[in-house]
């Protein structure tokens, strides 16, 4: 299982979100077919572009908790200290695809930050499928 996780400025388009998972899909050599699932913060399920842009790749988009935001973002790559500040993880996009993909997984690559948006990919190792998964809309 591959996740894609985004995290976005406020009021980010589905354009922009879209353009974004695409760019990171390119830049790892994914295809959008690999992909399971989108992930970003239960803080953020109210953004029409990230759930608008989930529906427009046909990706089931999960919203992840906070408390596994953070336990995932111990494991991230990036680092952003406004981010951190403002939403407690290191990279909002890193910590949903890995938090989402379970506690066995890894990220495929650094985020890759296209305007105001941030896409992240991991992948699911061993048995862990399901055991980081949030709430699903």
């Amino acid at each position: 299982m591959i996740v894609a996780g985004v995290g976005s400025r406020r009021g980010a388009s589905a354009q922009e979100v879209c353009a974004a998972v695409r760019g990171a899909l390119a830049r790892h050599g994914v295809k959008l077919g690999e992909v399971s699932l989108m992930a970003t913060p239960a803080m953020k399920g109210s953004e029409a572009g990230i759930i608008k842009g989930a529906l427009d790749l046909g990706l089931l988009l999960v919203m992840v908790p906070q408390t596994q935001m953070e336990a995932a973002g111990a494991r991230a790559v990036t680092r952003s200290e406004r981010v951190v500040a403002l939403m407690g993880v290191p990279s909002v996009a890193e910590a949903a695809a890995l938090a989402a993909a379970g506690r066995g997984s890894t990220l495929i690559g650094p985020r890759f930050v296209l305007g105001p948006v941030t896409c992240a990919l991991a992948r699911e190792r061993g048995d862990t499928a399901g055991q980081g998964m949030g709430e699903t809309t």
